[in-house]
This record gives C-alpha cells, sequence and structure tokens, in this order.
C-alpha cells in the first residue's frame, strides 16, 4: 500500500485561556494521499481551520504527531519548517493577503524569493503563471486595482509559484461571487487534475461538493470521512503528473542562488519598495537622521575650516621660529642687566645646518617727526634677514641690505600705521626723510599690512632700521634685546630649539636666557580647535542618537502595522532571519538615505556659507563623510535591531489573522 503524503496520528491542539486551556482539536487520525483533492468542512469554530493551520505547517500540535512523506515535522526546528512551507504548500486565503505596495507580478514572486530564485527566471514564471490564469494583462497592477477574483487568482498563481504540490485553500470562494467563486474552483479542479493535492477548508456543502473526499469536522473532532463524487465532472487531465511523483515534480526554469550576497541583494530590494510605498513615513522616520548628519558633517566642516584658517594666519607670523631672551623668562627682573646677546652669538647661530635665517632685535620707544607732523613710535634695530625671518612683503619701496647694516646705513622701513600718521594721504613716503629720535633717516621701504584673525595687525606704530645703526647712533647698547631664529621647514622645531639651547650655553657659560618656541601656539591652537570640535560634535552626537531613537520607534510602529504582512511572508516560506534581515535592511538603508540627503544638505550649507562669510571657507574630508556614513549605518543597526527581531518572532498565526 502506498504511504500516505500526510500523516497526522493523535493530533491534539490547546490554546491557553486565562487559567485554564481550550481544547480545538481532539485525537485527530488522518491521512491525506497524493493527489487528492477534499474538503474540511465544519461550523465557525469547529476547529478545521486549525487543522488546516497545522497540516501546512503554520502551526504546531500540542500532542500528537504529524508526518510529510514519512518525515516527522514535530522534530523540525523554525528554518525547517518555512522551507517545508516555501518547497511544498502552497497557501491561497479568503481575503485573499496580498501585499498591497507589490504588483500582481512581484506578490506572485514572493515565494521564489524566499526560495532563492534568480530574479529573472522567478519574473518569467510568474508572468507566465498569471498569463495561465488569465490576467497576462493584469500584471503590473496593484491589488487595489484588481478585482476580488482576480486578486484571488494572484493568490493561487502565488500558491503555485515554488511548484505548490499541495494547496491549502481556505475559504477560497468566501469574499467572491458566485461566478468569480466557481471560476476559482474549477482552477482548483483544473490544478488537481495536473497532481497538485488540493486541501479546501469550507463551510460551504456546494463548495465541497466539488472535491472527491469531504472530512467533517465538529467540536475539534473528525465526525466523518466519506468519499463524493463530485457534481461537475472533473477536467481532462491534460500535463498531469502521477501521484507518486507529485512532490518531487520538478519545477522548469527555476534557477538557484544561495550566496548571503544574493539574499542581502533582495532584503535589500524589498526594503526599498516597502520604503517607497510609505514615503511619508520614511521621510519621517529618516528626518532626526537627517538632521543629525547634517549637524556632525557641517560642525566638523566649520571647524576644520576655522583650525586651518587660524594656522593659516599663525603660521603667517612664522611658526617654526625660534626667539631667545635673556633673563629666566618672562618678568625676570635681571634680564636688563644681562648683555650676552651679542653679534657673534648671530654668526653662531646662523652658521648652523638647520637655520634659515636669523635677526636680532632691539627696540626704543621715540619720537618720529616729518615736517609738522611729531609722532610716538617704536623703532627697532634689526639685521636685513629680518624680513625673511618674519615673511614680510614690501607694499613699496625695498628692504635695507646686509651692506646697510655694515655701512650702519641711515635707512628705515615704516609699516602702514606709520606711513598713514606721518604722510598725507596720496604722498609716497619711499624716499622721504623723518627724524627717528634725534637722527635723520630716509624712508627706503613701507612694509605690506598682514590682516589675520587676530584682528588688523599691530595697532602700534613700527619703524625697522639696521641694528648696526640703531646700536651706535640711536640706542647706545651693543647687546640685543632678544635674538628671532627661522628655522628650515624640512627640520623639527623641537630638535633645533634643544641644539640653540646647548650652543649658547657653551658660548656664554651658563644658561642665562630663555626661548620661547612659535610652534607651541600652534600646537595650543591645534589642540584648543580639536576640542572645540569634538565638543559640538558630541552635541550633533545627541541629535544623532535623538533620531535612532525615532527611527526605532517608527520601525516598532511599522511592525505592528505591517503584522499581516510579516504573516505572509511567514506563511509563503520566509525564515525568521529573512525577516529580520529584512527589518534591519530597511532600518539601515531609511539611515543611510538619511545620511546621503544630510552630507549633501551640508554641502549646500557650505554654498551658502561661502556666500556670507568670505575670510574662510568650510572645509570637508572624506574622513568625515565616511564617518557619518558609518554612523549611520550604525544607528540603523543599533535602533534597528529590536523591532527587527520583533518582527522576526512573531507567530504566522497571529500575524495573519491581525488586521
Amino acid at each position: 500500500m502506498t504511504q500516505p503524503l500526510l500523516t497526522l496520528r493523535g493530533i491534539g491542539r490547546s490554546f491557553p485561556s486565562g487559567e485554564q486551556e481550550v481544547q480545538v482539536l481532539k485525537d485527530v487520525n488522518l491521512d491525506i494521499g497524493s493527489g487528492e483533492m477534499l474538503a474540511i468542512v465544519g461550523a465557525s469554530g469547529s476547529g478545521k481551520s486549525t487543522l488546516m493551520n497545522i497540516l501546512g505547517c503554520l502551526d504546531r500540535p500540542s500532542t500528537g504527531s504529524y508526518t510529510v512523506s514519512g518525515q516527522d515535522v514535530g522534530a523540525l526546528d523554525s528554518d525547517a519548517l518555512a522551507e517545508l512551507r516555501r518547497e511544498h504548500f502552497g497557501f491561497i486565503f479568503q481575503r485573499y493577503h496580498l501585499m498591497q505596495h507589490l504588483t500582481a507580478t512581484g506578490n506572485v514572486e514572493v515565494p521564489a524569493v524566499y526560495a532563492g530564485t534568480d530574479s529573472q527566471a522567478r519574473d518569467s514564471r510568474a508572468r507566465q503563471l498569471l498569463e495561465r490564469l488569465g490576467l497576462g494583462d493584469r500584471t503590473e497592477h496593484r491589488p487595489s486595482q484588481l478585482s476580488g477574483g482576480q486578486q484571488q487568482r494572484v493568490s493561487i498563481a502565488r500558491a503555485l509559484m515554488n511548484g505548490g504540490q499541495v494547496i491549502l485553500a481556505d475559504e477560497p470562494t468566501g469574499a467572491l461571487d458566485s461566478r468569480s467563486g466557481q471560476e476559482v474552483i474549477g482552477i482548483l479542479r483544473e490544478l488537481h487534475a495536473q497532481g497538485h493535492t488540493i486541501i479546501i477548508v469550507t463551510h460551504d456543502m456546494q463548495v465541497a461538493s466539488c472535491t472527491e473526499r469531504i472530512i467533517e469536522i465538529a467540536d475539534g473532532v473528525i465526525v466523518g470521512d466519506r468519499p463524493n463524487l463530485p457534481t461537475v465532472p472533473m477536467p481532462s487531465q491534460v500535463e498531469a503528473a502521477s501521484p507518486a511523483a507529485a512532490m518531487t515534480k520538478p519545477r522548469l526554469g527555476i534557477a538557484r542562488f544561495s550566496t548571503g550576497w544574493a539574499r542581502f541583494a533582495e532584503a535589500f530590494r524589498m526594503a526599498w519598495r516597502s520604503m517607497m510605498a510609505h514615503r511619508m513615513r520614511t521621510a519621517l522616520t529618516m528626518l532626526g537622521i537627517v538632521i543629525g548628519i547634517t549637524s556632525v558633517v557641517s560642525i566638523v566642516a566649520i571647524g576644520e575650516g576655522a583650525k586651518r584658517y587660524v594656522l593659516s594666519d599663525i603660521r603667517a607670523i612664522g611658526t617654526n621660529t625660534l626667539d631667545v631672551y635673556p633673563g629666566r623668562d618672562f618678568g625676570d627682573d635681571k634680564a636688563t642687566s644681562i648683555r650676552t646677546l651679542i653679534p657673534s652669538d648671530l654668526d653662531a647661530i646662523a652658521a648652523q645646518p638647520y637655520v634659515h635665517s636669523v635677526t636680532p632685535v632691539t627696540s626704543r620707544s621715540l619720537r618720529l617727526r616729518y615736517r609738522s607732523v611729531d609722532i610716538n613710535g617704536t623703532a627697532n634695530g634689526v639685521s636685513d634677514s629680518f624680513f625673511r625671518v618674519r615673511d614680510m612683503q614690501m607694499a613699496s619701496g625695498a628692504a635695507f641690505t646686509a651692506s646697510d647694516v655694515r655701512h650702519q646705513s641711515q635707512v628705515v622701513v615704516i609699516d602702514q600705521n606709520t606711513r598713514r600718521k606721518l604722510f598725507l594721504e596720496g604722498t609716497e613716503p619711499v624716499g622721504k626723510i623723518i627724524l627717528v629720535g634725534s637722527l635723520p633717516c630716509t624712508v627706503i621701504g613701507v612694509a605690506q599690512e598682514k590682516k589675520t584673525v587676530f584682528g588688523d595687525g599691530n595697532k602700534s606704530l613700527n619703524l625697522w632700521l639696521p641694528y648696526s645703526t640703531g646700536a651706535s647712533r640711536l640706542f647706545g647698547q651693543q647687546h640685543f634685546d632678544n635674538i628671532t631664529v627661522r628655522i628650515r621647514d624640512d627640520q623639527p622645531t623641537k630638535a633645533a630649539e634643544d641644539s640653540i639651547v646647548k650652543l649658547l650655553t657653551l658660548r656664554h657659560g651658563t644658561k642665562d636666557f630663555f626661548t620661547f618656541n612659535m610652534d607651541s601656539i600652534v600646537k595650543t591652537a591645534e589642540r584648543t580647535s580639536q576640542s572645540l570640535t569634538l565638543l559640538l560634535s558630541l552635541i550633533a552626537v545627541i541629535s544623532l542618537v535623538v533620531g535612532g531613537i525615532g527611527v526605532m520607534n517608527i520601525m516598532l510602529v511599522s511592525v505592528t502595522e505591517r503584522t499581516r504582512e510579516i504573516g505572509i511572508r511567514m506563511a509563503v516560506g520566509a525564515r525568521q532571519s529573512d525577516v529580520l534581515q529584512q527589518f534591519l535592511t530597511e532600518a539601515v538603508l531609511v539611515c543611510l538615505v538619511g545620511g546621503l540627503i544630510g552630507v549633501t544638505l551640508s554641502y549646500g550649507i557650505s554654498f551658502l556659507f561661502s556666500l556670507l562669510v568670505k575670510q574662510w571657507q568650510m572645509i570637508f574630508s572624506m574622513g568625515a563623510v565616511v564617518s557619518a556614513f558609518l554612523c549611520a549605518s550604525l544607528i540603523g543597526v543599533l535602533f534597528g535591531y529590536l523591532p527587527a527581531r520583533n518582527a522576526a518572532r512573531l507567530d504566522p498565526i497571529e500575524a495573519l489573522a491581525r488586521e
């Protein structure tokens, strides 16, 4: 005797109801052969739908055993049950259970997606099935654009997508008019003629009379199991397969893939469709992410731009310079009595290989006069290298030379403040003679004004003359107030500083001086800028976290709204991992799209910023942009996992029953 396809022995199913349990099925014994067409009939609440759910592996019995082709279903885990539903069962529901955001073709393809079918192969098969069922001109229509009968045909095509050796139809004509109902029954009879096992659950005896076997159930017990002579002749068995071959019937044209990347691609595609179907919800979900990413990227760009602007101004006054002063530190009372910084020190330092240029500085406040104008200014005795050390350019005229230093020439270079105070507007100072103290000097150059982040430059009046001229004719001293050394760009300033300290200590016999390295200002500015950027970024990250919580909340609501969709996916063979991956992918995709919009908005803000602020620009780095996308992905994973897990853990029966 041939082994039955489906075998139930001692099946019982109970559900908790308060502190008690309600017994829905009681000691059900049933054999269903391959290729049969039967009806399970009974009144509402008789247990027929529960029996169908157990037959379709959507539910597990509380007691007893259920085997499919000799395989004990009770020993299978959730993934194996999903595979069994996917490969061998097809479901036709009373309410169709089509996904509203998918076309007819898209709905039919769903079981094949979870079976790992190649996209071209499943599209071709879905269209063939719809054509076969008379919906060839409705393949791109959504469920809302189809009649009830057409929607049920789409449901039948979906049941056949992976073969549908066993088709379970739950009240397939309950929501249809009589004509559409007759057409659906006719289709089911044709499928039976082709070798499919058809199980119809109904309370309509007229529908049951179209089958070959009727099983009656009442109060959870089978009370009748009789053969039936269909009132309508069976269709001719065109291309019918033998019952024995039904479970292994090959499905032509269906190619398989099994790579993780392919599964991810399908999850991505489904997530994108879902997002596009609910644009307003998606936009509200990603709003917090957009604000957070825009804030973080913009703040980092502003911080980087500000840092570069400040550092460029600091470098403009010489960041690789080192100043040597007499005494222990600034404010040392004994510094004025130390006279060891002399011209020979200047020559010794200039001879070092790491030195770019070196200049002494001796300054005094003196009266400056030109014709009837008498003002107070600062006279600085420097060498011809001073302008290279400070990277100063001439607005007009030229700086003095080494020859002027050797010959103690009475020449000066003035700054813009001095020019404005001493000379009338439009007067060219170069060539004019001014009195510096009581010493007549010729103006040979006007220094270019430097505007920096620190302001419009020094407000005092400055002029520069050869230190030899100042020492012998103005200041009455041969030693220097300080020496400024410019280090070569390819040399480390700290090592150069240590070398100069060692050199001067040996020359003086003691360390009667101290050094001030401008590089320390740069490092301090960098640290300050980084700290401020970090602080502002952390504040902006708060908005990202808030956005992530928003994603989680709306995804949780989405799971509640889409409970029935999840049930449909599980019924057609989706594993828990498939549902988890889809919802997690959707959360990550929402965050990534939000991140892309946020970065785009940041560049838009940069454009507006450039129109309003001329001094400096926002600076974007690839690291900041990549970090923004990584952050968005992490937010999606962290805050999307809980909703995705909740979706994956839904019971398919409860999910399908949810409206």
